[in-house]
């Protein structure tokens, strides 16, 4: 975090090329007085470079993935994963799918192509779009994965793009041993346009060894799903048909007012606009006087500009021209580990220009594996002792994580005087004070997290959500609620565009689980921190305490989000894939999916029927589980089997992720459970953010609970049952 407050808005829309290196740029040596801002609807990009490689089976999914969980978290950015829609220039405010908007005082479009077929019958239905490629990537993953005995594939368009990824196709189906046929259609007379005649001559051979089928002159008229019909009234067969057909800008940029060439941007030398305020690079921009196919190479050649030219945008500096070269290598895949080279009108072909272009691509990903990693703050000469160990400590997590352990917090309340008032029905330790109140109780808490996003309204929609926890799981139903808010160091704009994104989002959860924000109160400080008085009323408390042997255990969400969000955290040390074909930043986005749920129509069900019942945050697992188990007297038995657990949550703590609380919580409890040696265990006590209900039902009416909480979209399970016994957890594989 830079030591300096934030004062203006510098907002990246879209993950291309050009933004993931200016990021990467940027976090070397961020501008002070700056808030930088990335606008992204996936939480990885693909690097189009590698995409023949990945269809061929030379490359995993996640070696061409660039995580922009870890970049954002690596150049102190703040991500926001949605989906731009427009920009209304005049109030200077970026339009989001989610209906939100964001302000920004200057602003870069590196959004890429489409190559879908809108206007073709039965394309959005039927056919797959090269581009974007992360959606490709997974359609093609799907349908190698159906095993068909004879599997057609049809691309539309002949170009570069198609070419190399019919050879693609046609090399993995023989290399998995398969007959299919692969068939590439055009309507023009001529294929591959953008190669001199001797690099063609040699792409369409590979495609004649390999069975490519090619197909000029026609037009296609629709898509159905399993075939391709042409003017001439044939009909081609195919399981999957590919739509290659040249570069389709978004259509939303043709509402922002920009100048624009064909749909795309144009840009003047120095990648500005014709507003002077939003810059635009990559294939979705054209630099005007400087026609240039749409190629991953000039994104790449512009970064450097465009870094420079938004630095001196806003610092008042004078800006640099962006010079793009006149040609480039082209290096056309062949389907096997073999490439065509041209450039200047000569041609080579052969292996060693495959390992070249295999080179370059992965020296490109390189520099988004690992990351510097910043010398922590060295131990003085002269110290107290026992400062070198605090030191060397995990990190302070944020969320639930960053909070006090239990032993700490035990021994404090117990040291609380109680004035025993005859109104309060509840002591330290209950989930929230208890109010008796004409006609029933009223139910009051307070939480707060420490802040381990930068989007603010992420974090006060996991804030309520967290808050409104210890309500819920008391079978109340809120009622108002008081906010208190630290901002980080901002300027004054800065500072009214954050508390405005966290109170309206706040708000919105709020009134959705019916309870008014109130009033609150707002200071500065060091870093973001978010935290909310709620109270509820009902006409009866579900305690901790009416637990009962034989009762089935029902857990509503999955456990894990501590150790994901410190590995999060921790980037710098966590590569790119988690597990085989996971990234960190789809684990990330996963985890805040979870913790996004709101539980109210959860605690609706549960509260009917449950004998005890308590939200499972901090303490983790087994923490709350076992105040549970002492409350009611009981002990109880969990299968580990039937835990849900957050994906890659698993395979980050076996890795040694874990929250800086984790440790004191599994000291608190670990001498009252009996628990494997299993990996699964690590979660056990995992401190959870906005974690889900867990409750003590009768056994004979779990199973319909279930399905209700099922049929609510919860992921809920049946986790164990109550045993008779002194307080004990008991955890079976």
């Amino acid at each position: 975090m830079t030591p300096y407050p934030q004062i203006r808005d510098l907002v990246l829309i879209g993950g291309g090329h050009a933004h993931a290196l200016v990021l990467r740029k940027w976090a070397m040596a961020p501008l002070a007085g700056a808030r930088l801002t990335l606008i992204n609807p996936d939480p990885v990009a693909p690097y189009t470079g590698m995409l023949p490689g990945l269809i061929a089976g030379h490359y995993r999914r996640e070696e061409l993935m660039i995580d922009l969980v870890r970049l954002a978290r690596f150049a102190g950015a703040r991500l926001i994963l949605d989906r731009v829609t427009g920009i209304d220039r005049a109030a200077r405010r970026i339009q989001l799918g989610q209906g939100r908007d964001l302000a920004y005082d200057l602003a870069a479009i590196d959004v890429g192509i489409t190559s879908d077929l809108p206007g073709l019958h039965g394309a959005a239905l039927h056919a797959v779009a090269a581009k974007p490629l992360g959606k490709y990537a997974q359609a093609w993953e799907a349908f190698l994965a159906r095993r068909l005995a004879y599997p057609r594939v049809v691309i539309l368009g002949a170009g570069l793009g198609g070419a190399e990824l019919a050879l693609a196709t046609a090399h993995r189906l023989r290399a998995a041993g398969v007959l299919g046929a692969v068939t590439l259609l055009d309507q023009a007379d001529a294929a591959l346009p953008a190669l001199v005649p001797a690099a063609r001559r040699k792409v369409l051979q590979a495609m004649a060894e390999l069975g490519v089928s090619l197909r000029l002159g026609v037009r296609v008229t629709s898509i159905g799903p399993t075939s391709v019909a042409l003017a001439s009234g044939e009909v081609v067969g195919s399981d999957f048909t590919l739509t290659v057909t040249g570069a389709r800008p978004q259509p939303w940029l043709g509402d922002t007012g920009l100048a624009l060439d064909g749909g795309f941007v144009v840009t003047d030398a120095q990648l500005r606009t014709s507003d002077p305020l939003i810059f635009a690079s990559g294939d979705c921009a054209t630099v005007a006087g400087s026609l240039r196919p749409k190629a991953g190479v000039f994104a790449v050649r512009a970064a450097p500009v465009l870094e420079a030219n938004l630095r001196a945008t806003l610092s008042g500096q004078a800006l640099r021209r962006f010079r793009p070269q006149g040609d480039y290598l082209k290096l056309v895949s062949l389907g096997m580990t073999s490439a065509v080279a041209e450039k200047w009108g000569v041609t080579l072909q052969g292996p060693r220009f495959w390992r070249l272009k295999d080179r370059i691509d992965r020296a490109f990903m390189d520099r988004f594996d690992a990351y510097p990693v910043m010398p922590a703050p060295p131990v003085p000469l002269t110290a107290t002792l026992g400062l070198a160990a605090q030191l060397s400590a995990r990190p302070l997590c944020g969320g639930c994580g960053a909070k006090l352990g239990p032993g700490v917090l035990a021994s404090a309340l117990t040291a609380l005087p109680l004035l025993q008032r005859p109104e309060v029905r509840s002591g330290p330790g209950d989930d929230a004070a208890v109010l008796a109140v004409p006609g029933g109780f009223q139910v009051i808490t307070t939480d707060h997290l420490r802040a381990f996003s930068l989007d603010p309204r992420l974090m006060a929609r996991i804030t309520a959500l967290h808050a409104l926890g210890d309500i819920w799981a008391m079978g109340a139903a809120p009622q108002v609620a008081l906010a208190q808010v630290t901002l980080p160091p901002l300027g004054p704009d800065l500072q009214a565009r954050m508390l405005e994104e966290i109170m309206a989002e706040a708000a919105a959860v709020f009134q959705a689980a019916g309870a008014d924000i109130v009033g609150g109160h707002s200071t500065e400080g060091a870093e973001l921190t978010i935290g909310f008085t709620v109270t509820g009323t009902t006409p009866s408390v579900v305690t901790k305490a009416g637990a009962r042997p034989g009762d089935a255990l029902i857990l509503t969400k999955p456990i894990g989000s501590g150790t994901i969000l410190a590995a999060e955290m921790a980037m710098a040390k966590v590569s790119g894939a988690v597990v085989p074909g996971l990234l960190m930043g789809e684990v990330w986005q996963a985890a805040i999916a979870h913790m996004s749920r709101a539980q109210g129509s959860a605690a609706a069900i549960l509260a009917q029927h449950a004998g005890a019942m308590t939200d499972v945050t901090g303490f983790g697992l087994a923490g709350h589980l076992l105040e549970m188990l002492s409350a009611s007297g009981v002990a109880a038995t969990v299968r580990l089997a039937d835990v849900p657990l957050m994906q890659g949550a698993v395979e980050l703590a076996v890795a040694g992720h874990a929250s800086s609380l984790q440790p004191a919580n599994h000291a608190a409890v670990s001498w009252r459970m009996t628990a494997p040696e299993d990996s699964r265990c690590l979660l056990l006590t995992d401190p959870q953010t906005a974690g889900g209900l867990l409750a003590s039902v009768p056994v004979g009416v779990a199973a319909d609970l279930l399905a209700q909480l099922k049929g609510e979209g919860h992921d809920a399970a049946i986790i164990g049952q109550v045993t008779e016994g002194e307080p004990h957890l008991t955890f079976t594989s």
